[in-house]
Formats: C-alpha cells, structure tokens, sequence
C-alpha cells in the first residue's frame, strides 16, 4: 500500500494518499492527534505506517451522520 511514497510523508504527501484532502483538513487530524506525527522544526513529519493506521481506524469504526474524517 502506497508503494511510491517514502516512510516518512509530508504534510502534502498525507493529503494526497488520503484522497486529496485540504491541508487545512490535514493539519486539523494532526493537531487533534488522530494521525502521529512528528515535527522537525516547524515541519511535520508522518511517519507512512501512521497514515495506513488512521485509514484502518476509521474503516473499522462507522461513521455517525453528519460528522467528517476528524470525528471518527
């Protein structure tokens, strides 16, 4: 899964594997903790695993009516 990304994943990187997210949307499921990451800097990294985990995460769990991605 997600072969042509490296282990470790930019902010832009997450929102492309997470089907085109907004960045807005992607720092928002960082800075809630709902994918682990890590910052050098002021640049967040993603370590890939992470974002695989969060995608499992939220197929397990059913969604609730009217709710988003940072809900689950």
């Amino acid at each position: 899964m997600f072969l042509e990304y490296p282990d470790v994943v930019t902010v832009e990187q997450m929102c492309n594997m997470l089907g085109d997210i907004s960045t807005k949307t992607a720092y928002k499921l960082l800075q809630a903790n709902r994918i682990e990451h890590f910052r050098i800097g002021k640049t967040y990294k993603i370590p890939k695993l992470s974002v695989i985990s969060y995608l499992q995460q939220i197929m397990i769990s059913p969604p609730l009516p009217n709710t988003d991605a940072l809900m689950h």
